[in-house]
């Protein structure tokens, strides 16, 4: 029998992103409030449908620029300043997660440095980073200021959490941390990320000696700031050690 597309039921692909950062010494997310059915005026993580002639990165890619203005890192190449770090988290296809056909996401964890406010866009009413605990509130759900609170859209609340655990559990063995950062960072500053992702307190003294002694961590630019106020601090970059030995254990853990 020849090929017939009629005769399967429509299909789609989708590519979802989790885009954290830290703000205000918190992690957050960026979220999008839906201006279109299905769902509209939920909110929702940024993403969309894979285009036809685009592969899985790209599709991400595409997304995570046109949400917020940032470029994937190529981990071949130089990073400009207005990077992210970019990996495929998981996919997701449980035949009931959009109501308008058979759909499955392939979600993608985006971290980068503190960013300005993002602009909606697409089908987007309004967009707005969110701390990642107001998000996930399963009992009372999410909602700014005078808007009815109501779970993530779609199984966006899983993702999110399963983005967050990822972006938890890395920042144990690797450098993922640094991705937090800007390209130079006092040890205070990275502190401070270890802090908002895991959401403990860490001594500073052990933090300290903990990320200085971990070799192909932290490499010293040879600069200190004020940007925190009191005595100079130095300055570090990222060492570019993909895994660290020994890790960097969660308090809990």
């Amino acid at each position: 029998m020849p090929y017939d597309p009629s005769a399967f039921p429509p299909f789609a692909v989708t590519v979802d992103l989790v885009v954290l950062t830290v703000r205000r010494h918190a992690l957050c997310s960026l979220a999008v409030r839906r201006g279109e059915p299905p769902y509209q005026g939920r909110w929702a993580l940024p993403g969309g449908f894979v285009r036809v002639d685009e592969d899985l990165g790209a599709a991400a890619a595409r997304e995570l620029a046109e949400e917020t203005g940032l470029l994937a890192q190529d981990p071949a190449g130089t990073v400009p300043a207005n990077a992210a770090h970019l990996e495929q988290l998981g996919t997701y296809g449980d035949p009931k997660r959009d109501p308008r056909m058979r759909v499955v996401s392939v979600a993608h964890l985006a971290l980068a440095p503190d960013l300005p406010a993002p602009r909606a866009g697409g089908d987007a009413r309004s967009v707005r980073w969110a701390p990642v605990d107001d998000l996930l509130d399963q009992e009372s759900g999410f909602g700014r200021d005078g808007e009815q609170a109501a779970p993530l859209a779609f199984d966006h609340a899983r993702i999110l959490a399963d983005g967050v655990e990822r972006a938890r559990s890395k920042i144990e063995y690797s450098s993922l941390a640094t991705a937090f950062c800007p390209q130079e960072f006092t040890v205070g500053e990275l502190r401070r990320v270890y802090e908002a992702v895991w959401g403990v307190a860490l001594d500073p003294r052990n933090f300290h000696r903990k990320v200085t002694g971990t070799p192909g961590f932290l490499v010293p630019t040879g600069g200190t700031t004020t940007r925190q106020g009191g005595r100079p601090a130095q300055l570090f970059r990222a060492g570019g050690a993909p895994l660290l030995n020994p890790p960097m254990l969660r308090p809990d853990a």
